[in-house]
């Protein structure tokens, strides 16, 4: 399994992105590509005493696309930016995914020119896993359509269902529409205009709208939304994990000698929880809908959470989840073509 990782553009630039490359060729028995500047590339892998690794390799581009850039105007002009050389990559098959953690514009544009969509998908979607009481819940699109169609949501809905089903190993996964109310007449128009289109979906076990606390509670396994709510929520949820667990720790430090007591006797039950909330742990969030497997993550992602998107790419591409997406969308098309005639 070859997995090509972008190295260019992130927060922390890329020597974070190198040792969470070697971690992941330890952990998950894959070969890496280095996409990115070549010397910096080198000068990495030297520091880390790993330069004669024969697992990892550099595909040197000339190019970065940084944060603040127009993404698709940046796609087309820097033909050998680090992403789109990526990309390219991907399309002929010289890697089997790619892992990106700088601009998530970029990266979209990128997979959707460079690799190509799935056919009958208008517009791929970014799913995320997010910690639920029973597990995880999928939670797409979380930013790559800041404007849908109704016919997309429905697109993400298959494409989230057959996420939680190969990667979550859920049976018959539940799928909720976002709203502002459960019942059927609530929403705006997006939210109306998609509601009776995936009650007539064949291939999702659609159970109606949910609100934004039944993303964590386990009442569904999938939930569709447009980009722009979808990346509030991811955003919003993560930041309330590290609001409580601070408030805690505050409560604790402040309360005395007993309040002390207490927080060292739950710390291992803590630390199990903090793990579980953490969005590192979870790696990258998978654009659904182009052609083969495309990994994005967060531009702050250190060592930690690239080697836990590396695995997820790996696990993405031996799921074959693009070629079941395909299919589910293929059969979706058929029975809309057969009930127009």
């Amino acid at each position: 399994m070859k997995i090509a990782l972008d190295i260019m553009g992130t927060d922390y630039g890329p020597k974070e992105l190198v040792l969470g490359a070697i971690n992941a060729v330890k952990k998950f028995d894959c070969e890496v590509v280095l996409v990115g500047d070549e010397v910096v590339a080198k000068d990495l892998l030297r520091q880390y005493k790993e330069l004669d690794n024969q697992r990892i390799k550099i595909q040197h581009a000339s190019q970065v696309i940084n944060m603040d850039e127009h993404p698709a105007i940046a796609v087309k002009s820097k033909k050998d930016a680090s992403i789109v050389v990526a990309s390219k990559m991907l399309r002929a098959g010289e890697c089997d995914a790619l892992v990106s953690a700088g601009s998530t514009g970029a990266a979209s544009v990128a997979a959707v020119l460079c690799v190509g969509r799935i056919k009958g998908v208008e517009r791929p979607a970014i799913a995320t896993a997010i910690p639920s009481l029973t597990g995880a819940t999928v939670v797409l699109d979380s930013g790559s359509m800041v404007d849908a169609k109704p016919m997309n949501l429905v697109h993400s809905a298959i494409m989230g269902s057959v996420y939680a089903e190969k990667l979550l190993n859920l049976k018959n996964p539940k799928v909720g529409l976002l709203n502002v109310g459960s019942e059927e007449t609530k929403g705006n128009e997006q939210a109306l205009a998609t509601y009776p289109l995936l009650k007539e979906v064949k291939q999702i076990n659609f159970k109606g709208n949910v609100e934004g606390r039944d993303i964590t509670n386990g009442s569904v396994d999938v939930v569709v939304c447009d980009g722009f709510v979808g990346n509030v929520v991811l955003k919003f949820g993560e930041g309330l994990a590290k609001a409580i667990f601070t408030l805690i720790k505050e409560a604790i430090m402040g309360g005395g000698m007993l309040a002390k007591i207490g927080g060292a006797l739950i710390k291992p039950a803590m630390a199990k929880l903090r793990e579980k909330m953490d969005p590192n742990a979870y790696g990258g969030a998978l654009l659904l809908g182009v052609k083969a497997p495309f990994i994005i993550c967060h531009g702050s992602s250190k060592a930690y959470a690239i080697t836990n998107a590396i695995g997820v790419a790996v696990k993405f591409s031996e799921n074959n989840l693009v070629s079941a997406i395909t299919e589910k969308i293929a059969e979706s098309q058929k029975r809309n073509e057969e009930t127009d005639k």
